[in-house]
This record gives C-alpha cells, structure tokens and sequence, in this order.
C-alpha cells in the first residue's frame, strides 16, 4: 500500500531487460531440483505456503526475513527468480503495489491469497481512508482461508499432490486454530481501560478485532514512517484519556514517533511487534504461529503488567 514510485514501470523494464540474461545470487535462488518452485511476495505467506507444500514443492520468498514489504524495490535477481518461477503466491489487497507489473512481466501464473475474506476498510481522513486494510492473515481465522487458497493454488499447479496438500492443509488449520484460542486466552483477564493496542501503523486491525481491543495508531500505511505532529498529538490525547498502560511499534519501522508517545502521554513503550516479517531461523519470530503467539504474549504483558523502557 505504499505509494507508487515515480517511474516505476520504466525502471521495471530496464531491470527485467537486464536481469533476463544474469543469474540469480545463489542464496537467492530455489534449489535445482526438478520440482516446482513457488515464489512469494513476503516471508510470512512463504511460511504459510512452505507447511501446506511439504517436500514436493519448493518455496521462496521475494523480500528477505526483517524487510518492510510496503516500500520493497525489486532487484533485477527478483526478476529473475519470478521468470523461473512455475507459480507466484501474492497476499492482494494492495499491499504489493510494488509489485503489480513485476508480475505481469514475470509470465507465471499467481493465486491471490486474500480472496474470500472480508477485508476491514481503513479508518481516518488520510489518502488510505476505506481501503481495504491488507493485513489479514494476522486473523488466524483469516489465516484459514490464505491455507485454503494455497491448498486449490498447489492442488492445480501439482494436481499428483493434491492428497498431500489437502492433509498438510486440515493439519496446519488445526495448529491456526489452537494458537488462536492460545492468543485469545493471554488477553482475556485484561481491565476495559487496558483493552487497547496503540501501535506505530495500522496493521492491527483484524487482530484488535479478534481480540477485544481497540486500535489506535500513528500512522495508517508504513509509507508513513515518523509521524505528524498532529498524529502524536491525537495518538498521546488517546492514551492519556484511556490511561493506556503500554503502546508498541512494530519491528520494520523506527520506534522513536511511539516512544515520544509514551513518555508525554505518561505510558510505556511496551516493546516491538512482528506483522510484515519473519525473523532469521534463530531470531524471534522464525515462523508464522511464533509470530502470532510472540505478538500476543508482548500486548497482554504490554497492557496488564507493564512493559519495556
């Protein structure tokens, strides 16, 4: 959702012009080994897709783990890769604006995974205003539906794995549903006043709603990242009103504009928040359900006993 760059189409072209005749960076690349590779446009749906795939497809993201995928420029190695690519898994809503003729030019078919869900239009008076709000899979009953998107887009790409996709998908529903009743279950206890997440972007809508809470934040879309003067204001009059324990900022962007918040409001910058991202293997948030419980655990500690200085 970020806003488009200027010359974008004729910077793609030259880039793909180039990138048809280079070779991929190898740590880039989906190994050689005669099945189908499955690209994506970030690296939680990769996740996602790598547990309804199993070891009959290879899977890849574009943006690496830690990247901000709003504001994401392609390298001419993307191109690459997306050319080679037998199919592309984006998550719509237009969150990958930057992406769109990207690709239109990479020839592969692609399944957009936010089909069927019903989006949340974005709130305020910003450019974004009634938009769908893009980040849905942070719903785990939204999450349900990317899986079953993912399932009918391998099932046609590898029809002969179509008994393996549906079983990893029913499994992989299974495990989406008890980590939702497990994220539901850490904010429970929490007081009324405290029943708000106040976060640097708007990216927590689905998961306020799925939970209680009441959302407020800096900014809409992280094509935004320091915050107006008028938007801290609004944002500090709403903790000081609602006495709101903790407020968060979210891993990709500066927590700077939340921690001025924090300490005019008289709260607490109660840590960071995982939504556009993975983390590396051996860093925080390594996959999508850790995400997921790592988020819920730091609101409920953030919101009921204090958070982090």
């Amino acid at each position: 959702m970020a806003k488009p760059f200027l010359g974008l189409a004729a910077t793609l072209t030259v880039l793909l012009s180039v990138s048809l005749g280079a070779c991929g960076d190898s740590s880039e690349s989906t190994a050689d080994n005669g099945k189908k590779t499955v690209l994506t446009t970030f690296t939680v749906i990769a996740d996602m897709a790598s547990e309804v795939a199993g070891d009959r497809v290879n899977v890849a993201s574009i943006t690496k783990p830690g990247s901000e995928i709003h504001g994401y420029e392609p390298t001419p190695s993307d191109l690459k890769r997306a050319a080679d690519a037998d199919l592309i898994l984006e998550n719509g809503l237009g969150l990958e604006r930057w992406f769109e003729q990207f690709i239109d030019r990479s020839g592969a078919p692609k399944a957009t995974l936010t089909d069927g869900i019903d989006a949340i239009p974005i709130a305020g008076d910003s450019e974004y205003a009634g938009k769908p709000n893009p980040h849905a899979w942070m719903s785990t009953k939204n999450a349900e539906i990317y899986v079953e998107n993912i399932y009918k887009a391998l099932a046609k790409l590898d029809p002969a794995g179509e008994p393996e996709f549906r079983a990893n998908a029913d499994a992989y529903k299974k495990e989406l549903r008890a980590v939702g009743e497990e994220v539901l279950a850490d904010v429970k206890d929490l007081p009324e006043n405290q029943r708000a997440l106040v976060t640097c972007e708007g990216a927590f809508s689905y998961v306020a709603r799925d939970l209680g809470l009441t959302e407020k934040y800096l900014w809409p879309v992280n094509a935004e990242q320091e915050g107006t003067p008028q938007q801290i204001a609004a944002t500090v009059q709403f903790v000081r009103d609602r006495k709101v324990p903790g407020v968060f900022c979210e891993s990709t962007v500066s927590p700077e504009a939340m921690k001025q918040v924090a300490k005019e409001a008289g709260s607490t910058f109660a840590g960071t928040l995982y939504v556009d991202s993975l983390s590396k293997a051996d860093g925080p948030v390594p996959t999508y359900l850790e995400l997921l419980r790592r988020d819920a655990q730091t609101i409920a500690a953030g919101l009921g006993a204090g958070g982090q200085s």
